[in-house]
């Protein structure tokens, strides 16, 4: 069994291409045949990369970026040189130019498309998309999402929902960093902290968190790390309401330290506010520590399905500063309360989403869309 992971960039900068590389060394380190083919990002020299025996990294260069979409026209010819290599094609979308590809390709053996969001913003983008997307969806012998609510409740899938299914995304755990930690806690002393990661960007909802801490107690500090285009506008909003020294702005957090941060706080807030967050892995990061999540009801996103209320986290209206606040407050109150769920959360995370489980999900999909054929 040979596998082609197709779609996004590298190096990897988000959750779509993480997905990928994950399920690439994963399903090779069971010593199944998965490659990856992929757009270059911020100056990536396009070629090879053997990972290991069974696995290869092929980078070809980007010209463009447009819309979000990497314009890669070397993907095409790629693909059609390599593609008759493989039994299974799996695409990643939203990536236009990994559909693209495929259907420049000529390739005959079996499709899987992951599904892991709709395209809500790009209207122009999906003017010409549209017609592209209608044909992968067609061409396609499974459609996976991430949850099983987002790819019921997506409207681009609701004629094809017989050949759809899900794959819960999986991550391997955080090395425990406690000198970094403890220094963190020292930091911000006497406080219990809430931490968010993430862009700084209109989905996020980061607006709700801010005005949310005028709402907690003293002693609850809010920690958010990530840039973005909002940074100027959120510590406007933070001095306006007076809680500057509530809020504090990490700005980026390197990969070296995340894990510290998601050790030191008390819980992790996901603030989002629109299905453009349609899975969210950082409550997994979280998870993985056995921190309660906070987070957000958002309509037809999987969000809620992963963190789930009272078992692993609480959930609270979508949009809601008065609701987040509450949620936080009724948390860090209840010493019972937050041991239940802090145990909950790391229970989810054990028993859904680790890389294993991941991995071995996929490759019985692969397995069993093979065996159709000798039925």
């Amino acid at each position: 069994m040979k596998i082609l992971q197709v779609g996004k960039f590298y190096p990897i900068r988000g959750g779509v291409e993480k997905v990928m590389y994950d399920l690439t060394l994963g399903l090779s380190s069971e010593e199944v045949y998965c490659d990856m083919l992929c757009a270059s990002t911020e100056g990536y020299p396009e070629g090879e990369i053997q990972l290991n025996e069974f696995a290869r990294l092929i980078v070809v260069k980007t010209h463009l970026k447009l819309a979000a979409t990497m314009l890669a026209p070397a993907m095409i010819s790629t693909l059609r040189r390599i593609a008759k290599e493989y039994d299974i094609i799996h695409v990643h979308h939203p990536d236009p130019m990994a559909a693209l590809a495929l259907y420049c390709s000529g390739y005959k053996g079996k499709v899987i498309m992951h599904w892991h969001s709709d395209i809500l913003n790009q209207k122009k983008l999906m003017k010409f998309y549209a017609p592209l997307q209608s044909w992968l969806i067609r061409r396609s012998d499974l459609i996976v999402g991430t949850t099983p609510v987002y790819v019921k409740d997506s409207s681009f899938l609701r004629e094809v929902q017989p050949k759809c299914d899900y794959i819960p995304i999986g991550i391997e755990p955080f090395v425990l960093q406690p000198e970094k930690a403890e220094a963190i806690r020292q930091q911000f002393k006497g406080k219990k902290i809430i931490f968010s990661l993430g862009r700084l960007v209109t989905y996020k909802g980061y607006e709700y968190l801010v005005k949310a801490a005028a709402l907690l107690t003293g002693d609850v500090q809010v920690v958010i790390g990530g840039t973005g285009p909002l940074m100027d506008e959120l510590k406007a909003l933070a001095e306006e309401l007076g809680v500057k020294d509530k809020v504090t702005f990490l700005g980026f957090v390197s990969d070296e330290d995340v894990a510290a941060y998601y050790q030191a706080c008390d819980c992790f807030c996901l603030s989002s506010v629109w299905k453009n967050e349609a899975f969210a892995i950082v409550q997994l990061e979280a998870m993985s520590l056995g921190k309660p999540v906070i987070s957000t009801a958002i309509p037809g996103s999987g969000v809620s399905w992963v963190n789930q209320h009272l078992k692993s986290g609480i959930v609270v209206p979508v949009a809601d500063e008065t609701a987040l606040s509450a949620g936080i407050n009724k948390l860090l109150s209840n010493d019972l309360l937050y041991s239940q769920l802090a145990e909950g959360s790391l229970m989810r995370y054990d028993q859904l989403f680790r890389r294993e489980k991941m991995v071995a999900r996929t490759n019985e999909i692969y397995c069993k869309l093979l065996s159709k054929n000798n039925v």
